[in-house]
């Protein structure tokens, strides 16, 4: 919420002051920067720019003239709407503002001596009201960005310029951090991207980011994404620091604050991932909290091409001091999606309460979510070709297909502040979910689309504690700062599930036909209670020191994470234990930050990535011998730049993941083989002219096989990961409409993926593709009450693409897809 405005270029859009563009488009600064940076140094690139004002505050420069448009200059530096109903300001003028201070502080003095007053609808609009000749003016006490920015569980870097991104995230066993100050790249998508960008998963969201891809699931229509290079599956996300309470296949937005990717290993930071996966990066998810304004917002919206959504977010604050909070979500949504006779049907609703003491600070989240996806696009299995494409709607699922996910979870989190450098925290959270499902990918054989499909059913239900405690403290030992965190965590999960196969039926992937139920040819566990088939349990002792020299302009992190991990595997049919894995491994974590000037932020890190080890197959000579868990390690370096109203950064890193190979000669089994990821990471965003808001970048990698022990293998790419992935999101304010039309925002997005490798031999890889998607928002008032309408048209060219060849099998693109959302607060 930075930026510097000329009011003299204020201009009124009806009763609601839009936002106000002043300047030229910084492009030719952009293309520049890198340059000066490079031969003249930092100092020259930080000239080359306009000052930034401090986080949370704007350097206003509006000058006296009438209060229409000093309101338009406030609306263009602040991005909160200002509603000034009836003819109120008209004949009234303004004394300006001059200098930096809080958006309160400046619309304050803009109305200093108008005999008008200000009052917040929430955190992003407010109305300007007539108040008694000599009458005080009064602002309601507001704080825009509330006070999760501000310390306890919840506290929240605020959002940078622009409102997409925010200036840091959760760092894992770190806690909330500014990006500046951490030697790791964080990026948080804020709750304004999700809902101008009607993003209604996990996977939507993260289309905007360019170290990220998604995909389905092995064989289902779970959620799951790549991150510089390695897969992260659907249940291995984390909400608000804590692995297990997430929806496990597809997880709604709807609950959430903000959707942050910490890119790179992670396993000192957020320890084991569940299911193990997460080794180039992790996604934690944010919920929403209660802010200090009043909140009742229902959206009603329509997909292509019969699917209607209504949704409620309510919020409010209690107490003398607003200490108690509550912020409720519910979302009804169903219908027939763009992909022929897929449909899909959501029902969601959240509680979020609060406390904020003095001392203490409490979260408590619960939620219910349940999804039902009837005849799904499933993924496609090949054999010795890459199938053609079918057309971009074209499905070829069986009609007995489905799947409905249920998922019931909670946590607690609690911080309690022992001395003013000393506080001691912890959280619980619960899960239970239950999965029904017939699921049929087709597996193509021939060129013509001939192959098979078999009916696979899978009833599971799975249930997951999990907590961590700890404490940290804030202290100095002469001229050195000491960030200490020291703690504990634990997770539990038991799966039940059962499984029928059906019988084999030919198909064809171009012409397929609807065929009857297949009859079961095989089951277990389907009679009765769902057996115990698994048991998975790990703990973890952690220790960190953030050592901060020259106010904080050099920062050095260390830290250990000793963790353990068991698996138990048990016979469906009597219950008898089949498996036990028991490792433990110390992971630990180095990082350096240098400022040499406040723009700019270089770090390095070595950090690694943890997951189960794996058992020797029956076919080898050391069959059932179990291997000491996969330690995968990182190096990384790079600079971030922050000029308040546009930043970005770049860095360099190498991921390096073991994998277990059987040799040809010996038949003994061996972790031997590696994945080695180099990579290039560009990420750019903020608005660097008002009304002008950029977001997107880069990735480049380089995956190698190497040490395979095969020559066909031996140095190829491994298999789904693409060499190049490019993003860039655009948005921008139209400044040259009518006085008397609303706020109207065009959007562009262009995503670009790298052709990838099906098979680690490297003879069958899919193509590149692209994707366009285009967008329009309108802001209005009707009735005093803020109004936003949003379309959009994913995929406008409608091209027909295989999306995904992560895990060795194909998932497609999704087609032309319009969107329709209207948006009103009370």
């Amino acid at each position: 919420m930075t930026g510097v405005i000329d009011g003299r270029r204020g201009s009124v859009h009806g009763g609601l002051v839009g936002r106000v563009f002043s300047g030229r488009l910084l492009a030719t600064t952009v293309l520049i920067a890198p340059a000066l940076l490079l031969f003249h140094g930092p100092a020259a690139l930080a000239q080359a720019v306009a000052q930034a004002a401090p986080a949370g505050a704007v350097s206003f420069a509006i000058m006296p003239q009438s209060v229409d448009g000093a309101l338009a200059a406030f609306s263009a530096a602040t991005r909160i709407q200002v509603l000034t109903p009836g003819a109120v300001t008209q004949g009234v003028n303004s004394p300006g503002v001059s200098g930096s201070m809080s958006a309160r502080e400046g619309l304050n003095r803009l109305l200093s001596g108008t005999g008008l007053a200000a009052r917040f609808l929430n955190t992003e609009t407010v109305t300007v009201e007539r108040v008694a000749a000599g009458g005080a003016v009064q602002l309601d006490p507001v704080q825009i960005e509330g006070d999760r920015t501000t310390g306890g569980p919840g506290a929240l870097p605020p959002a940078y310029a622009g409102g997409q991104v925010a200036r840091g995230g959760r760092i894992g066993a770190l806690g909330n951090q500014d990006a500046m100050d951490v030697p790791f790249s964080v990026t948080g998508y804020t709750a304004e991207t999700i809902r101008n960008q009607q993003a209604e998963t996990i996977a939507d969201v993260l289309a905007n980011d360019p170290a990220v891809r998604s995909g389905l699931g092995y064989g289902n229509f779970a959620e799951s994404f790549v991150i510089r290079g390695f897969q992260l599956a659907g249940e291995d996300l984390s909400v608000d620091g804590l692995y297990g309470t997430a929806p496990r296949q597809i997880v709604a937005t709807d609950m959430f604050e903000r959707v942050e990717v910490l890119k790179g290993a992670n396993a000192f930071l957020n320890g084991a991932a569940p299911s193990g996966s997460g080794i180039g990066g992790g996604v934690n998810l944010v919920p929403k909290r209660a802010e200090d304004e009043p909140l009742t917002r229902l959206t009603a919206g329509y997909a292509m091409d019969s699917r209607l959504g209504l949704s409620a977010d309510v919020g409010r604050r209690f107490g003398e001091n607003n200490q108690f909070g509550v912020r409720v979500n519910s979302a009804v949504r169903g219908g027939d999606t763009a992909i022929d006779d897929e449909k899909r049907t959501l029902k969601l609703g959240s509680l979020a309460l609060d406390y904020r003491g003095e001392a203490a600070r409490v979260t408590l989240d619960v939620g219910t979510q349940t999804q039902r996806v009837e005849q799904g696009r499933p993924v496609v299995y090949f054999g010795s070709l890459v199938p053609a494409v079918p057309s971009a709607s074209q499905n070829y699922a069986q009609p007995w297909t489905y799947s409905r996910m249920r998922d019931t979870f909670g946590q607690i989190r609690a911080e309690y502040d022992i001395l003013p450098t000393l506080t001691a925290y912890g959280a619980f959270g619960l899960r239970s979910m239950r999965e029904d499902g017939d699921y049929g990918s087709p597996t193509v054989t021939r060129a013509d689309g001939t192959g098979t499909v078999r009916r696979l059913t899978v009833p599971r239900e799975d249930f997951t504690s999990t907590g961590q405690a700890g404490v940290r403290a804030d202290l100095r030992t002469g001229p050195v700062r000491h960030q200490l965190n020291a703690g504990a965590s634990a997770l539990r999960t038991t799966n039940n599930n059962g499984f029928e196969f059906g019988t084999t039926s030919a198909i064809n992937l171009y012409t397929m036909v609807g065929l009857p139920r297949p009859a079961t040819t095989s089951a277990s566990g389907m009679v009765g209670d769902l057996p115990k088939v698994s048991e998975s349990v790990l703990r973890s002792l952690y220790a960190s020191d953030t050592l901060s020299i020259l106010e904080d302009r050099v920062m050095v992190t260390a830290g250990l994470r000793q963790q353990n991990i068991q698996v138990r595997g048990y016979n469906r049919a009597n219950g008898a234990r089949t498996s036990d894995y028991d490792e433990s491994a110390l992971t630990p974590v180095v990082g350096l930050v240098v400022k040499p000037v406040t723009e700019l932020s270089l770090y390095a890190n070595r950090i690694e990535g943890l997951s189960q080890g794996p058992t020797a197959p029956s076919t080898a000579a050391n069959s059932g011998e179990i291997f000491a868990p996969y330690r995968s390690v990182q190096y990384e370096v790079g600079g971030k730049l922050d000029f308040g109203s546009f930043g970005g950064s770049l860095s360099l890193f190498q991921t390096t993941q073991p994998s277990g190979i059987t040799d040809a000669a010996t038949r003994i089994y061996s972790v031997s083989g590696k994945q080695r990821n180099r990579g290039i990471e560009l990420m750019l965003y903020g608005e660097p002219v008002q009304g002008l808001r950029l977001l997107g970048g880069a990735t480049f990698i380089d995956p190698k096989l190497t040490d395979t022990g095969s020559a066909a293998t031996e140095g190829q790419d491994a298999v789904g990961v693409p060499r190049r992935l490019l993003n860039a999101n655009v948005e921008w304010d139209l400044p040259f409409l009518p006085a008397s039309f609303p706020t109207v925002t065009l959007t562009g997005r262009v995503i670009h993926t790298g052709a990838q490798y099906l098979n680690t031999a490297n003879s069958l890889k899919i193509p590149s593709w692209t994707r366009f998607d285009v967008g329009a928002r309108m802001v209005t008032d009707i009735q005093n009450r803020p109004v936003t309408v949003r379309a959009a048209v994913e995929n406008v060219a409608d091209k027909a693409y295989w999306a995904s060849a992560s895990g060795g099998y194909l998932t497609q693109g999704g087609p032309l897809t319009a969107k329709l959302s209207v948006s009103v607060d009370f």
